[in-house]
């Protein structure tokens, strides 16, 4: 039996930021059972490159984005949006803060990347993200929610993964891979698991780099597959 679109119409939040927007709406159309224009999902996006940056403001540096998050997700909803999603990982730690539910469904890319990742690897993986989602807990509490292991870099590998997410948003892609390369090597040489990329820019670097494909799990692939389950029917 085929699959079919369902009416619900994707509101996607992007901008956080614009490369890895690009790649989340890429694997939306690659992923999609569609045989032409009109079975792909009918998508309405916001790319909002002034909301501030999520990562200093959970490290309590800069400007709360937390406001601007949710009109951005609010206006999205005026457009006719009926199912949302946000491809930057960082910015669920606000969202979980919203005093009032939204008024649609949100597909929460921090559960479904521990999801996606149990099926993977049930022994657990190497968590990489930003700084501030790493010193949040917001993934540890998705994890411990879900019963899945995860291992953290020390503060070191840390710093060098919010390194590979500043080249991309800098379109420095070859020396992000490089960098994600060495970073991944050292790793597993302490401990042989996937990489949970829980960055959306960090499985550009990921892609970018000759690591091998089928050892990470991806934040933009995870939304991906679990926004084309909500869009599609039997």
């Amino acid at each position: 039996m085929g699959y079919h679109l369902n009416g619900n119409k994707l509101g996607v939040l992007g901008g956080m930021g614009p490369a890895a927007a690009a790649e989340f709406l890429r694997l939306l159309a690659v992923k999609a059972p569609a045989s032409n224009d009109s079975e792909h999902p009918v998508v309405y996006m916001v790319g909002d490159t002034q909301i501030p940056d999520r990562s200093t403001a959970i490290l309590g540096k800069g400007v709360c984005p937390q406001a601007q998050i949710r009109a951005d997700l609010e206006l999205l909803v005026s457009l006719g949006a009926d199912i949302l999603a946000v491809p930057c990982n960082s910015a669920h730690y606000f969202i979980d803060r919203f005093q009032q539910p939204l008024s649609k469904k949100l597909v929460h890319i921090v559960e479904e990347t521990v999801l996606a990742t149990k099926k993977a690897s049930p022994a657990g993986a190497w968590m990489l993200s930003t700084l501030g989602t790493l010193q949040s807990g917001l993934y540890q509490k998705y994890a411990d929610k879900h019963n899945l292991k995860l291992f953290l870099p020390n503060a070191v590998q840390a710093e060098q993964a919010q390194s590979c997410i500043h080249l991309i948003k800098a379109n420095e892609f070859r020396q992000a891979a490089e960098r994600m390369e060495n970073l991944v090597q050292e790793l597993w040489q302490k401990q042989d698991l996937l990489i949970m990329t829980a960055c959306t820019e960090l499985p550009l670097a990921y892609a970018a780099s000759n690591l091998d494909k089928n050892r990470e799990v991806s934040s933009l692939g995870a939304l991906a597959d679990a926004c084309v389950r909500q869009l599609y029917s039997c």
